[in-house]
């Protein structure tokens, strides 16, 4: 009985993401029959969540346990600044291994800042961001860096998609075949009752935070190729590359205790995609758009949180 029911909800909570997603497409699709939702439109949105969906992956180990890194952003700015810097002149290998260790070591340095600090995530984080956009400003001086035609694959298919999905692969075999993964989770579930267990909070925590930072990397890798240069942000805009991975995660929090967090991510970003695509071809204005989004993601997670509730009561 207890494995039928767990089969029932895993049916339920499969049904209500993807019928989700199948809606938002139906609802533009009707609106806007000619101008949305063709074939080669949706491999666009696709292409274009894979990114939120990398460093979603990274930053579920933080949020799973009820923490945030709103430096996210800025560490992707950063990241691919360096990395657009040493690529252009020594290649891919110089590229990928210079914004992999730069975002890798970002991550690592809120780790051990948000531990030592003993303050809230959300404020350390906000703090290291402004640092990091500075460094950011101070490194570019106002100028674009232009990544090199010659190291651009990951910014269109079919690297872009071998990439992402390698990252993916990686962020799986974290999450279900090592104990970061498990103890996360415990400390999530309840952080008094994994230190009585032996878990050492503080130690996780900060490994946490590392694979933000290098999940962030991967996404700066293939935002700079699909964008092929990037810019310095200040007064904190690089906060805006933080939501959405952010929100990704929330469908994977929703759905946790039935569908693998990676695919609640990858299929909740496309989502979003979906939805901002779709506001723009209906032709919101752009000061209603997060309007638009933030009532519409709230009203997604209502109904697959429901869901999820009903499944565990069951």
């Amino acid at each position: 009985m207890k494995k039928k029911a767990r089969v029932d909800s895993r049916v339920k909570s499969t049904l209500a993401l993807f019928g989700s997603c199948l809606a938002v497409y139906l609802i533009f699709k009707i609106i806007r029959p000619g101008n949305f939702g063709s074939l080669s439109n949706l491999f666009s949105y696709f292409q274009q969540s894979l990114m939120p969906a990398v460093a979603g992956c990274g930053l579920y180990f933080i949020v799973v346990m009820g923490l945030f890194d709103f430096s996210i952003g800025a560490n992707i700015v950063l990241s691919a600044l360096v990395g657009v810097m040493v690529g252009n002149r020594t290649g891919y290998i110089g590229f990928i291994s210079s914004i992999l260790a730069v975002a890798t070591i970002l991550g690592l340095i809120n780790g051990i800042v948000y531990v030592k600090c003993r303050i809230p995530s959300i404020i350390v984080t906000i703090g290291l961001m402004i640092i990091y956009e500075c460094l950011g400003a101070l490194l570019a001086s106002g100028s674009v860096f232009t990544l090199s035609k010659n190291i651009g694959a990951f910014g269109r298919a079919p690297m872009n998609i071998i990439f992402a999905f390698i990252s993916f692969l990686i962020a799986y075999y974290f999450m279900k075949c090592t104990r970061i993964g498990i103890y996360t989770n415990a400390i999530g579930s309840n952080e008094k009752s994994a230190e009585n267990m032996g878990i050492n909070v503080k130690k996780y925590k900060v490994i946490a935070f590392v694979l933000a930072g290098f999940f962030a990397g991967l996404m700066s890798v293939l935002t700079v190729s699909y964008g092929n240069a990037m810019s310095p942000s200040t007064n904190m805009a690089s906060m805006s590359r933080s939501f959405t991975p952010l929100m990704g995660c929330f469908f994977a929090l929703a759905f946790k205790n039935s569908i693998n967090p990676i695919v609640s991510i990858i299929v909740g970003e496309f989502i979003i995609t979906m939805i901002m695509s779709g506001l723009i071809v209906v032709g919101i204005p752009s000061t209603l758009q997060n309007l638009v989004i933030g009532v519409t993601l709230i009203v997604i997670i209502l109904l697959t949180c429901k869901v999820e509730r009903d499944a565990v009561v069951k």
